[in-house]
């Protein structure tokens, strides 16, 4: 391996011939879950785009046997290698500056309504589209729509070589239903179906949270043609019954082809780990200690055996023949919460075919730079039994577990939400737009 040359400007490194290894990325930092505390207007003035940024240097690997050397990073070799696709949990504008991530190997994007609170509230780059919505009559929250959809669409475009070149197995960029639906079965539906008509392009995954209310949801619009994003998954159970619902749509739809209609279900990592330790620390007892910032690993193996079994056997198979694929588990929140734990903690573990790793600036900083490409989810699958049944032993209940850490991601999604609302109506009124 040897290192690539330093750029600053993303865009021409984007670029570059990819047999020549020069490149070097531009990251944004930026967290799954923030601060809910309501913003001031002041913060749409910003002059920068997002936040302050930072530069990682790729290393590069030789392939060719003839000694060409092509520009590789350890995220090709996930793909490549491994069949884990590596996508990138944050978007802002301007969204060309995905490019230079696209060329050392990211596959996709996610993003949630934390990540548009912040990339819209501490950036001036969405002020004039904001101000010509609202001096057309636009109210607040059809704005914000309005700006949303606009960066999925643009970052669509940008992935649409990777979905073509993959047959849609790749290249999707993924936008959430309003938090607030949540709890509501037959609302869901409703935004799911406008948000993919409005966005109207193929390489859109419509996020839905995998709360009770949402399973037939999640049905009910995967049976209508429509990829679904599932997100906020914390617990095997739930997990199943993603699984399942997927499944049933399938089943209900009346295609012929069921080629693309594809889906992912997000399993979340870190943060069970961050609710789980404390679970230990107040047990207390060594064999308790012992455990902490295990359970989330151990967890995702498997959740990854049952992905496995569900996709396997005659019901699969019979679906298979119409022309069905696997719905990939992805693995969310994998930027690691505890600083005494390795920052790679979320990624390394977590390799395996046929999945996808969603990765914020800290964990794609991390695995770029050090990370090992090696096929590790099924490794040591007994362990992870282990683990998982040592700590019910121990009186941690799984379920309750999921249902605490959903509650807390819903929460924390809708007051993302309100209080970005709250800051377009802040700055509509202080630039005299409106009168509200």
């Amino acid at each position: 391996m040897s290192s690539i040359s330093k750029l600053t400007n993303p865009i021409f490194a984007a670029k570059l011939n990819i047999s020549e290894p020069k490149p070097i990325i531009t990251f944004q930092t930026r967290s799954l879950f923030h601060n809910n505390n309501k913003l001031s207007s002041s913060n749409l003035s910003i002059t920068t785009n997002c936040v302050p940024r930072t530069s990682l240097t790729v290393k590069c690997s030789k392939v060719d046997g003839n000694g060409i050397q092509e520009k590789k990073t350890s995220l090709h070799d996930l793909y490549e290698l491994q069949g884990q696709s590596p996508w990138y949990d944050n978007l802002c504008r301007p969204v060309t500056d995905l490019l230079p991530l696209i060329a050392s190997g990211v596959r996709g994007v996610t993003s949630n309504p934390a990540i548009f609170q912040k990339a819209i509230s501490t950036s001036n780059a969405y002020n004039d589209q904001f101000r010509e919505l609202v001096q057309a009559g636009k109210d607040v929250q059809d704005a914000y729509w309005e700006l949303v959809i606009k960066d999925i669409q643009d970052a669509c475009k940008l992935f649409e070589q990777i979905y073509d070149q993959t047959d849609g197995g790749d290249g999707y960029v993924s936008v959430e239903v309003s938090p607030r639906l949540a709890d509501d079965t037959k609302g869901t539906v409703e935004a799911a179906k406008w948000l993919h008509k409005v966005v109207n392009r193929r390489n859109v995954y419509i996020k839905i949270p995998a709360t009770a209310e949402c399973i037939p949801s999640i049905k009910e619009v995967i049976s209508l043609g429509i990829s679904v994003n599932v997100t906020l998954i914390f617990s095997l159970s739930r997990y199943e019954a993603v699984v399942d619902a997927y499944l049933d749509g399938l089943e209900a739809s009346g295609l012929s082809d069921l080629s693309k209609v594809t889906s992912v279900a997000s399993f979340f990592v870190s943060r069970v780990d961050t609710l789980v330790d404390k679970m230990l620390e107040d047990i207390g007892t060594p064999e308790a200690l012992d455990l902490r910032g295990k359970a989330a690993v151990a967890q995702a193996a498997l959740a990854y055996k049952l992905y496995q079994k569900k996709f396997s056997g005659p019901r699969w198979e019979a679906l298979v023949k119409k022309g069905a694929k696997k719905q990939r588990l992805l693995w969310a929140s994998t930027s690691v919460k505890n600083p005494a734990y390795k920052d790679t903690l979320y990624v390394a573990p977590l390799i395996g075919p046929d999945t996808v790793s969603t990765m914020p600036d800290q964990a794609l900083q991390a695995f770029l730079d050090h990370g090992t490409v090696s096929r590790t989810i099924d490794s040591n699958v007994s362990e992870a039994e282990g683990i998982y049944s040592a700590l019910e032993k121990l009186g941690i209940d799984w379920n309750e577990v999921g249902s605490q850490l959903e509650m807390e991601g819903v929460d924390s999604f809708k007051k993302s939400f309100e209080s970005l609302l709250v800051t377009l109506a802040e700055k509509a009124s202080s630039l005299n737009l409106v009168s509200l």
